[in-house]
């Protein structure tokens, strides 16, 4: 660890959030390339990433300092990204087939050809409906700052580096502020919807 990323620590343990929106920005790639070799998922590894540091903001107050800050974050992030994997391979998400390969002897048909077409039935959109009702309700409840980012990032489907040059922010901060505001709005929306 560097003096500078010594500083930035001891500074966001004290509560600066500059400092510890420099924390992210050193360690995210290093974060996120560890998160990705253990989920081969991209969605996945960034949520996993931002996860780590609100986790790591959260303990940051009580890190002992017995294993090196570092070693600390990679723990965090791998127990995290271990625990994704594990609840997406007992549901068996990590087993996939191509609509279009051919089934059968023949190879004439595919999948395509034997799946019904899916239709949302009347309870599906009631349920759906029920959904984005809560979620724009408790959107509504949200700090202006994490409402604007969550609109920026998951309805109008902005990259971080468009959020970022319009916000003024480093992509750091904007990935930080957004895995807050989902920690937020899921605190928000209750253990149901978690």
């Amino acid at each position: 660890m560097t003096l500078n990323e010594e500083n930035a620590l001891e500074r966001a343990r004290i509560g600066d959030a500059s400092a510890f929106s420099e924390i992210v920005t050193i360690y995210q790639d290093r974060i996120f390339a560890k998160v990705f070799s253990i989920l081969r998922n991209r969605q996945d590894a960034e949520e996993i990433t931002q996860d780590t540091f609100v986790r790591a903001q959260r303990g940051l107050p009580a890190f002992r300092g017995t294993a090196s800050f570092t070693t600390w974050l990679y723990q965090i992030a791998t127990n995290l990204a271990r625990n994704r994997y594990w609840y997406w391979r007992r549901r068996r998400r990590d087993v996939s087939l191509s609509l279009d390969s051919p089934i059968g002897e023949d190879g004439d048909m595919t999948l395509v050809d034997v799946l019904p077409d899916e239709e949302l039935t009347p309870v599906d959109l009631t349920i759906n409906k029920e959904f984005v009702d809560r979620v724009a309700e408790c959107m509504g409840q949200l700090k202006k700052a994490h409402r604007e980012i969550l609109v920026m990032r998951n309805v109008k489907s902005m990259a971080y580096e468009d959020i970022a040059e319009e916000l003024g922010l480093s992509i750091g901060t904007v990935k930080s502020r957004i895995a807050r505001a989902r920690e937020a709005l899921r605190s928000i929306m209750g253990e149901e919807f978690s």
